[in-house]
């Protein structure tokens, strides 16, 4: 069967899904990597490994990419402190998409597999008929911990219309790794160029190995969201978790107090 003979394909996973406990399915990639072409197989990303596995319907669709591939790429560091050796993405999508998906996204902690033939999706029993998006034979949406080529935990998106998004998320996996972990502070700054105390505090950042966005904007701009934002009409202007921490001396205030 072809990846478009979608004769024998349900609308969701039946009952030839794979399980806990089963091992993952033994096929290989081939993938584009420095402009040429490299080839992997299963047996070389799972052996003796622990990985996290999520599958998604296609790069460049919105949810894949608003936020289930974000969050796996903002959370790598956490799940990589637990003893995840790698995560992994796959899509039914050539190698040429999700290379450029992957440089879109500016992803360079998970890694990105295309299962163009749909080889690894089948073994899963995750390949399934997205007629109604007009995408054809694609996977379903789920994520997965292996270890040593064996699935330990299983999380598959419920079978609801449309492309439901709710178990298979980088947060879910990182609660089943280890409840207590501590999420990265989300940190986002207004700063400008040549700014003396923009610079005082992105250096504390940096020390405190807290990753942030610089939003920097021309002027007018600036002075415009600033205002609209936060009331102030200095920088830099901090946002942590989405509260306004403040300038330079309330973030170093905040530093210290962590």
């Amino acid at each position: 069967m072809t990846v478009d003979d979608r004769s024998t394909l349900g609308t969701a996973p039946g009952s030839d899904a794979l399980k806990t406990g089963d091992h993952v399915p033994d096929v290989k990639f081939r993938l584009r990597q420095a402009s040429g072409w490299v080839e992997t197989s299963t047996a070389e990303i799972f052996n003796g490994r622990s990985v996290v596995v999520f599958s998604l319907p296609g790069a460049f669709t919105p949810t894949c990419s608003s936020m289930h591939l974000p969050r796996y790429e903002e959370l790598a560091p956490v799940f990589s402190r637990l003893g995840i050796d790698e995560i992994v993405c796959v899509s039914v999508n050539d190698p040429f998409v999700m290379e450029e998906w992957g440089r879109n996204e500016s992803v360079d902690k998970v890694r990105l597999l295309p299962d163009g033939n749909a080889a690894f999706t089948r073994g899963m029993g995750m390949l399934v008929d997205k007629s109604d998006l007009n995408f054809g034979a694609r996977s379903w949406r789920y994520s997965m911990l292996v270890r040593d080529g064996v699935i330990e935990k299983l999380y598959v998106e419920p079978d609801k219309p449309g492309d439901p998004f709710e178990v298979s998320d980088a947060d879910t996996m990182l609660r089943y790794l280890d409840p207590s972990a501590r999420h990265p502070d989300a940190v986002a700054m207004f700063s400008r160029e040549g700014c003396e105390f923009c610079a005082r505090t992105k250096a504390a950042l940096d020390e405190a190995g807290i990753a942030y966005t610089d939003i920097s904007l021309p002027p007018l701009q600036r002075a415009r969201a600033l205002r609209a934002i936060t009331g102030a009409q200095t920088v830099p202007q901090v946002f942590v978790n989405g509260r306004l921490v403040g300038d330079s001396g309330a973030t170093l205030a905040w530093l210290a107090s962590r």
